[in-house]
């Protein structure tokens, strides 16, 4: 039982002042309740806001704000040795492999048989089929500049993923076992974001360049042995992926890997295998075709009967050639500004301008004009077939005459 009080406060000791605001026993009660049922406001400290679960601040760059804060008793050090200064940057915590695609405007074509591939292969690996072994990885092959690395940035977007990227460059060192050690990394830092409730992919660019062997001539290293034993691990065991030297069994969520490539058959025959590759030719269509061009000349006044006559006029060229095309319209423009204000002040111009950005009316994009430029092209690639100075040069020593590489192009010898 609680004590009465009065409304006096008459109970107090000497000494102590009488209550301004006594309370009665009902409140006391009413509180006394409130506190026991846990329904009450919180209690915390002064030092609630770090306190474990609660602290979202970054240790490393409070540290760097305290400097000369404190005494110079309490830094531990001087200089750049000092405790003050932060060990690891701000940046050093984020990861530089995650990509994200808000760049990417509306409007670009995505092919429905490569969305439907690469959105199933996506879905069926985050699912638990019954006594079914999802292959891991999906295999995207075909020939060069058909678009392949930009279909799948499309198709991410399309499906919310901002997958952890790695290149074909990152699959060779020049110490044994670091670029299958980086597999290992960034697949598990895809699996984090999953555990954290986001969909997310392993997208690993040009993979034959990387771990492929072209030819007799290629050194087979160390490193392409242990990229395509720890691809052929992580699609056998893909929820138990761990960094070498760690032997504990912690089971981490699947996560799909996507890669793309020109010649899977460089690449070591077990990995691609259908069990732990799904492999997908891409051949765009003429359809295809056409609606990636329909986007790469959205901005353009030209019709869909102006572009497929375009594609039509083209047919062995890849996709990448009609964006080549547009921006080879803009050297005319830009001819006509390096004129203007001359060579010797181009470098002040482009370079850290007061006047800001460099900008120009679009030029004129007729039907005309880009068949023009695309005789160009053309032309260019043909001189590189059909002028093979390596093959010249290899066989034996050609030397300027009538019948050397010097002679002018078109320059007949009497």
């Amino acid at each position: 039982m609680l004590p009465s009080l009065s409304s006096s406060c008459r109970a107090a000791a000497p000494g102590v002042p009488a209550c301004a605001h006594p309370l009665s026993r009902a409140t006391l009660v009413v509180r006394a309740d409130a506190t026991a049922s846990g329904k009450g406001k919180p209690q915390g400290g002064r030092w609630r806001s770090i306190d474990a679960g609660v602290d979202n601040s970054d240790d490393q760059q409070d540290i760097s704000r305290g400097r000369e804060m404190v005494d110079d008793l309490f830094q531990g050090g001087f200089g750049q040795g000092g405790t003050h200064n932060a060990i690891m940057t701000s940046a050093e915590y984020l990861s530089a492999a995650r990509t994200t695609f808000n760049n990417i405007e509306e409007g670009f074509y995505i092919s429905p048989a490569f969305l439907d591939k690469l959105s199933i292969h996506v879905a069926k690996n985050f699912m638990d089929l019954p006594k079914i072994k999802v292959p891991l990885i999906l295999g995207i092959w075909g020939g060069k500049g058909q678009g392949k690395t930009f279909q799948c940035s499309l198709a991410f977007k399309k499906l919310g993923i901002s997958p952890i990227v790695m290149s074909a460059g990152e699959l060779e060192s020049g110490n044994a076992g670091e670029p299958a050690k980086l597999i290992r990394q960034r697949y598990r830092e895809a699996s984090d974001i999953v555990k954290k409730g986001r969909m997310c992919a392993l997208f690993i660019n040009d993979l034959d360049a990387g771990a492929g062997r072209m030819g007799e001539a290629t050194q087979y290293t160390v490193n392409n042995q242990m990229v395509n034993a720890t691809l052929m691990n992580i699609a056998d065991n893909p929820t138990n992926v761990q960094l070498p030297g760690v032997y504990k069994n912690e089971e981490i969520p699947r996560v799909p890997v996507i890669c793309t490539g020109n010649d899977f058959s460089t690449l070591y025959a077990p990995l691609i295998r259908d069990g732990r590759m799904e492999k997908y030719y891409w051949n765009p269509t003429r359809e295809d075709r056409v609606g990636v061009c329909m986007g790469i000349f959205q901005e353009d006044a030209i019709d869909r009967g102006e572009v497929e006559r375009l594609v039509d006029s083209f047919p062995g060229q890849s996709i990448d050639f009609f964006g080549a095309l547009r921006a080879r319209v803009y050297d005319d423009k830009v001819r006509q500004f390096v004129s203007e204000i001359g060579i010797e002040n181009m470098g002040k111009r482009l370079i850290n301008s007061s006047q800001g950005k460099v900008s120009f009316e679009k030029p004129s994009m007729t039907l005309p004009t880009l068949m023009r430029y695309g005789r160009m092209l053309t032309e260019e690639q043909e001189n590189v077939k059909r002028v093979q100075l390596a093959e010249a040069y290899m066989s034996g020593a050609e030397l300027a005459g009538n019948t050397g590489s010097s002679m002018p192009e078109g320059f007949k010898a009497a």
